[in-house]
């Protein structure tokens, strides 16, 4: 076979690639690292006794040694919340590509403290470990959606947005899989399995430099037209070649000269790395326009959004729609799943293998999600996955209320499980993660994804902690006030959220405009010409 004809073959793969590898280092660690640190839970803590008695001479006494447990357990989303605040000026100042390698120098650390810990004889090793891969999971979770969103097509971004939620469902799976008793779960590899978060790390070392920066960071941050048109060609590559011709032949480009040096040249480099049925013009000028929008503005910082009325609307829909995601009570089903499958009569040695099956449900309808999302948009997930998971929190507090008087409300309960994770998975796990890519413009991205990463990572510390006392205090009706956390991020999503599927960041930041400013005659105009003359800022 020639080297024409399976040269644009190859290249079609590289958003694929883009994403896979960005994925595998980025939010896969998140969920990974999630899931794996409740296998070795009791032989932690036995490591932590025989530790401190070996330095001492005495043990600890069982509340200290669950204070030290919750330590390494709270470090994680403490971590998170400093790779968070440290996501959005990495994303600036090193680009969203780099930012996800140079992130690896904290897995790299996390592993090396995590393998010798044991042979070191120190629980202390463990904490700062957690505490580094919950920094590196909090600028992952920030800069890979925006990395992925940025240098998707527009047909393709809700999808390809997806998928950073895919690959945390990815992630627990494969933590809950490999925690197991018969491969690291066991009492003496467990070092080993903390330590595992290496082999991702590694794999996103060996590949995304391989891969292009996004095109928009390129052009509209750092004004590299050249490596802008490179990424652009590498991404796009389901584009036409009849487009990429009749753009090379025909187009007229109301551009400055210094864009594009030699039209000739681009147009051979675009025929051979395109296919499919757009063209690379497309894209060119609406990146054009974009940067032309952001002209002579500076990046903003996460403080500053509060204080613009601009932008009121994608801040209020940030906060809400992020909180809601944090408070629904996904998170604490996985906590309190063990004990429902107890009481459902599944035996003690096989809760494990059920565990397993709620991370599979998580994985199948964040899978399900992408696919359909830029068919239904982003709403109609929102709205219906809420929904849904408000009526599963009211069955399950049913069948929690009336397992005692009746005989097959502890399965109920099972069921309720599994459909109350298929739900959020449908819906919230993904979506609320678009957001801050497709609500904000270029110079205010990088903020508002500090925004949404504390917002997460503080929220998943506050639920974590307060868990235990809603647990008690509230007994069968725990679910009660995430029920009403899901009502009113339906509502939310159905009555406020502005529909963003098939649009161009440009069209979805006119049409925020005319929200924030429903009088146009009191709000600023809209800075977007509508002939460019430039794109150099």
């Amino acid at each position: 076979m020639p080297a024409s004809s399976w040269r644009p073959a190859v290249q079609g793969r590289v958003l694929l690639l883009t994403i896979c590898a960005a994925g595998i280092g980025g939010t896969f660690q998140f969920g990974y690292n999630l899931s794996i640190i409740n296998a070795p839970t009791l032989h932690i803590q036995e490591f932590t006794n025989e530790t401190w008695r070996a330095r001492t001479g005495r043990l600890l006494p069982d509340h200290q040694v669950l204070l030290v447990w919750s330590l390494i357990v709270a470090l994680y989303p403490l971590g998170g919340l400093f790779g968070a605040l440290l996501a959005g000026p990495l994303a600036i100042t090193l680009g969203r590509k780099k930012s996800l390698l140079v992130n690896n120098a904290f897995v790299v650390a996390a592993a090396i403290l995590f393998g010798f810990s044991r042979k070191a004889g120190s629980f202390e090793m463990l904490m700062l470990g957690r505490l580094l891969m919950g920094v590196s999971a909090g600028v992952s979770m920030s800069v890979q959606p925006m990395y992925l969103g940025e240098s998707a097509p527009k047909e393709l971004r809700g999808a390809v947005a997806m998928t950073s939620a895919v690959f945390t469902a990815l992630g627990i799976v494969t933590g809950q899989v490999v925690g197991l008793r018969e491969l690291l779960g066991g009492p003496q590899a467990w070092p080993l399995l903390l330590a595992s978060c290496l082999v991702p790390g590694a794999v996103q070392l060996a590949s995304l430099p391989l891969l292009p920066e996004s095109p928009r960071y390129l052009l509209i941050d750092r004004g590299d037209t050249e490596a802008c048109r490179a990424g652009l060609a590498a991404q796009l590559a389901h584009l036409s070649w009849a487009g990429a011709w009749r753009w090379g032949a025909a187009r007229a480009w109301p551009v400055s000269a210094g864009l594009f040096q030699s039209s000739a040249t681009l147009c051979l480099s675009s025929l051979q790395r395109l296919r499919g049925t757009r063209d690379v013009a497309e894209e060119l000028e609406e990146l054009e326009r974009e940067g032309a929008a952001c002209q002579g503005c500076r990046t903003q910082r996460p403080w500053e959004l509060f204080q613009h009325r601009a932008l009121r609307r994608q801040v209020t829909s940030l906060v809400v729609l992020g909180s809601a995601m944090e408070l629904c009570g996904n998170d604490t089903v996985y906590a309190y799943a063990s004990s429902v499958f107890w009481e459902a009569g599944v035996p003690g040695e096989k809760v494990q293998y059920a565990i397993i099956g709620t991370g599979g449900c998580e994985l199948l309808s964040a899978i399900v999600s992408c696919v359909v999302i830029e068919k239904l948009g982003r709403r109609l997930l929102l709205v219906g996955g809420y929904g849904l998971m408000a009526g599963w929190a009211s069955v399950f507090t049913a069948a929690l209320c009336l397992q005692s008087s009746l005989p097959g409300m502890p399965y109920l309960a099972v069921a309720c499980v599994f459909a109350f994770i298929l739900s959020f998975g449908i819906g919230p796990a993904g979506v609320t993660g678009i957001l801050a890519t497709e609500l904000f413009d270029q110079t205010a991205r990088p903020a508002a994804y500090v925004i949404c990463g504390v917002l997460m990572w503080t929220m998943l510390f506050l639920v974590g902690l307060g868990f235990p006392f809603i647990m008690e205090g509230l007994s069968h009706f725990l679910y009660v006030p995430f029920l009403g956390v899901c009502v009113c991020g339906a509502i939310y999503a159905g009555l406020f959220l502005p529909e963003t599927k098939g649009k161009s960041f440009l069209e979805i930041s006119e049409e925020l405009h005319r929200l924030n400013f429903p009088w146009r005659a009191q709000g600023p105009a809209w800075r977007g010409p509508e002939v460019t003359e430039s794109t150099e800022l």
